[in-house]
């Protein structure tokens, strides 16, 4: 706690990304999802230029890289997030941070699958946990699924999740290396801006720019400014001051984060059944995670 910048850096990514679902639903109230996702990345693009040409580091990062960050985009920005942005228009925040916390284990399997990863008894455990939490969530809710917009929602937040999964898989798989992160970045939000937007004209109907509040319009500026670009800053400030492992831990705080706001100030109704669907896949994941290190103790590095 002694260090200022590296608690501001905990404490911005576990407020920030515990926001981010809150924040798309309440951007889809008005503002068709493609066009979140799209302005949201294409913004946090030209933020990502900004500093850049401030730092003088923009530069060309050659042909072969820029393969590998439109891979990356394409699973990870326009997939993921883009679809889980469209759910968000028929699904509840809370039941979408939720089911978006099992990508973890998405990535478990697709690494074991590839000999990535070796299946274990505690993994067996873990995945156990995780499928009871997801049947808690259905259990009275499995009627919903006969009605057309929710099923069809719900389908989208899993091919979301399974783009995360396999853009993080792909980063694994081809032992990418970063050697500036920034400027990859760039690459990827502007990418996944210019198609979300063209996505966004293609397949909105009504895109009435008259009807967009100003409140998911500033929902959807604190997405691109923060949950964008300031989150993942603070994000990779943690991984140079503690272990990824340590960093790890923010996942389960974002989603118990999000819950709870999305219970406080969307009023979505939160169940008992919600609460303990919350806990089994919390418990799973961190059973598939675990590991000694997230709570030892490691010198700061100077």
């Amino acid at each position: 706690m002694k260090d200022y910048k590296l608690t501001l850096a905990i404490l911005t990514v576990a407020i920030v990304w515990g926001t981010t679902f809150l924040s798309i639903r309440v951007a889809v109230e008005t503002i068709p999802a493609w066009f979140v996702a799209g302005i949201r990345q294409f913004l946090a693009s030209i933020i990502m230029l900004m500093i850049l040409l401030y730092r003088r580091q923009f530069q060309w990062i050659g042909w072969k890289n820029l393969g590998y960050q439109l891979i990356f985009s394409s699973l990870m920005l326009i997939v993921a997030n883009g679809l889980t942005t469209v759910a968000e228009e028929t699904l509840t925040s809370s039941l979408t941070s939720l089911i978006s916390a099992t990508s973890p284990i998405i990535v478990f399997l697709g690494s074991v699958a590839l000999g990535l990863q070796k299946f274990t008894f505690r993994a067996l455990i873990g995945v156990s946990l995780c499928f009871g939490g997801i049947t808690f969530i259905f259990w009275d809710g499995i009627h919903d699924l006969a009605i057309p917009e929710y099923r069809f929602g719900i389908f989208l937040l899993f091919c979301g999740i399974l783009g995360w999964a396999s853009g993080t898989i792909f980063t694994k798989k081809m032992n990418i290396q970063s050697k500036n992160i920034s400027l990859n970045l760039f690459y990827q939000f502007a990418f996944a801006g210019i198609i979300q937007i063209i996505f966004a004209f293609l397949f909105t109907k009504d895109y009435n720019f008259g009807n967009w509040s100003l409140k998911s319009v500033s929902a959807m500026l604190y997405l691109s400014l923060f949950g964008s670009v300031a989150a993942f800053f603070a994000y990779h400030y943690a991984l140079t001051r503690v272990s990824p492992v340590q960093v790890s831990i923010l996942a389960y705080v974002n989603t118990i984060i999000s819950i709870f706001l999305s219970w406080l100030l969307l009023k979505e109704d939160i169940s008992a059944k919600f609460i303990i669907a919350a806990g089994l896949i919390i418990l799973g994941v961190f059973v598939i995670n675990y590991n000694r290190e997230m709570f030892k103790r490691h010198k700061l590095v100077k």
